[in-house]
């Protein structure tokens, strides 16, 4: 099987791997924190970033593995979709790469590769049903083979992870919050306070209403007291998450059932949300599914998940050209 170098830069994270007879050898990740003092992702100072750490990046990648470049039989990356300031350095580097070692490219679209995070270590039966939960993305998707995947429910919106961060940020907690709010709803109560829940039809979701009445409530309990956020803010956080994995879990379920499958996977950021993987493994266990989830380190953007989309398509001689160009919308 082929070594491959893989690059992943759709949006904070400057990420490389290296796989080789179908094993990733290394998988290493680049954090970008200039983005804590804004509250968020700001696209042009994540592409300067990018470029910064781009180069550091894949040559820790190719020392970890103990790999040369002359070993590499193609150079894989993310064309979208993502801020097309960042992808544009992924995509740039690989090419020149690329035509410096005469190897073949491989472009790969993001959310395709957060489902097959869960191919590296195990390979689901198909055709199963994989739940995407990212801070750009939420989506329900029927998987019918490798790189065979239809898209059967997706958010209208804003998505599950800017729920969480959006939420954080009401709640006066610093970026990322979503993580903050994890830690913070082990210690609270997650049936103490109720938010309202969209009823949008099929597999659909919407987060921005949430969002909205999370935002009211809290402006509305702070004027009758100033202190309320702090006083509760264990049992905020824990029934603002309660309420995005009921609605999460409730849409996966339906799903699931009428397609008649037997399996089910995670990906995206979101799920290395604790309560998430927690009540995702006992709806599998309610039916009888057999539930897939990554490990940690291929939960949030990194190169490991590119490289092993890359795999499949290296199999299938599915290369690009050196013409190529990112996609800050790409769809599956």
């Amino acid at each position: 099987m082929p070594t491959i170098l893989a690059i992943e830069s759709s949006c904070d994270d400057t990420s490389a791997a290296v796989c080789k007879d179908g094993k990733i050898l290394a998988n290493v990740i680049a954090s970008q924190a200039v983005h804590e003092a804004w509250g968020g992702v700001v696209p042009e100072l994540a592409s300067r970033a990018h470029m910064k750490n781009i180069i550091v990046t894949v040559d820790t990648a190719m020392q970890k593995a103990g790999v040369k470049q002359a070993d590499l039989d193609a150079i894989a990356f993310t064309r979208g979709p993502g801020l097309i300031g960042s992808l544009l350095v992924g995509v740039s580097f690989a090419k020149g790469l690329g035509m410096a070692l005469n190897v073949p490219l491989i472009e790969v679209n993001h959310m395709q590769a957060h489902v097959m995070a869960n191919f590296i270590d195990e390979t689901p039966a198909y055709p199963h049903i994989c739940m995407t939960v990212s801070g750009g993305h939420t989506q329900i998707i029927l998987v019918k083979g490798p790189l065979d995947m239809t898209v059967i429910g997706e958010t209208i919106d804003d998505a599950a992870g800017e729920a969480f961060d959006k939420s954080a940020k009401i709640l006066g907690l610093p970026y990322p919050g979503g993580p903050l709010i994890d830690k913070r709803s082990k210690e609270g109560d997650p049936d103490r306070f109720k938010f309202a829940k969209p009823q949008i039809p099929e597999y659909d979701f919407s987060f921005s209403g949430l969002k909205t009445s999370i935002l009211y409530f809290v402006q509305a309990e702070t004027r009758k007291d100033p202190e309320f956020v702090s006083k509760n803010l264990n049992d905020l956080c824990a029934s603002i998450q309660k309420t995005i994995v009921d609605i999460l879990l409730k849409k996966l379920e339906a799903a699931v059932v009428a397609h008649g499958v037997k399996e089910i996977a995670l990906a995206g950021g979101v799920s290395a949300n604790s309560e998430l993987r927690e009540r995702f493994a006992a709806l599998a266990g309610k039916h009888d599914w057999k539930a897939y989830i990554p490990k940690f380190e291929y939960c949030t953007d990194n190169a490991g998940m590119i490289a092993k989309v890359a795999e499949y398509k290296y199999e299938r001689q599915e290369f690009c050209g050196y013409d190529v160009e990112p996609l800050a919308r790409y769809a599956m």
